[in-house]
């Protein structure tokens, strides 16, 4: 009898971690885990930067690396407010041009990210974004947070340029 309550009481508590495991394991958990190191990565190349080359441009055409980060805001924001959520969003100064104030844009602009996605369980991501840009066509929530993701490891790219154009390393590269 003693062995058949120690096999039940056993057997409840692997189910019980298992549970707790996959209900760590969610869409949004691993969209914000995502997203966090996102904003992680984007903080600690912007700062690499110095301020006085925070107007620089590798040819004329191109945006500035300020510009950048904060073309990187903007459309955070905007394709943010595309999944319905009730957070307000902040304001971006797209004229700014002191570092500290063009982080803080980037950074503000990551933190509604998270509020927003903070707002939809798992059958809300996987549903239609009510607001998705023409561009992207009909998506769901998870694809509109991924494809911003995706847009700012683009950015993130150009920006490495610039940082090494300028004699810096990006922050992934160097060593410890």
């Amino acid at each position: 009898m003693m062995r058949s309550v120690k096999t039940v009481v056993l057997a409840g508590a692997v189910l019980a971690a298992s549970a707790l495991t996959a209900s760590a394991q969610t869409i949004q958990a691993d969209a914000l885990k995502d997203w966090a190191s996102m904003k992680d990565t984007m903080t600690k190349i912007a700062e690499a930067m110095p301020e006085a080359k925070f107007g620089f441009k590798a040819t004329p055409a191109e945006r500035s690396y300020a510009e950048q980060i904060l073309h990187i805001a903007q459309v955070n924001v905007g394709l943010m407010q595309s999944l319905g959520g009730k957070a307000t969003a902040p304001m971006i100064n797209m004229s700014a041009t002191k570092k500290a104030d063009v982080i803080k844009a980037m950074n503000d602009s990551f933190d509604f990210g998270t509020a927003v996605i903070k707002e939809f369980n798992d059958q809300a991501m996987v549903a239609g974004a009510p607001n998705a840009p023409p561009f992207l066509g009909p998506s769901t929530r998870a694809r509109v947070v991924y494809g911003l993701i995706g847009h700012t490891w683009d950015i993130y790219g150009q920006m490495v340029v610039y940082l090494r154009l300028n004699g810096g390393v990006p922050p992934a590269s160097q060593r410890p």
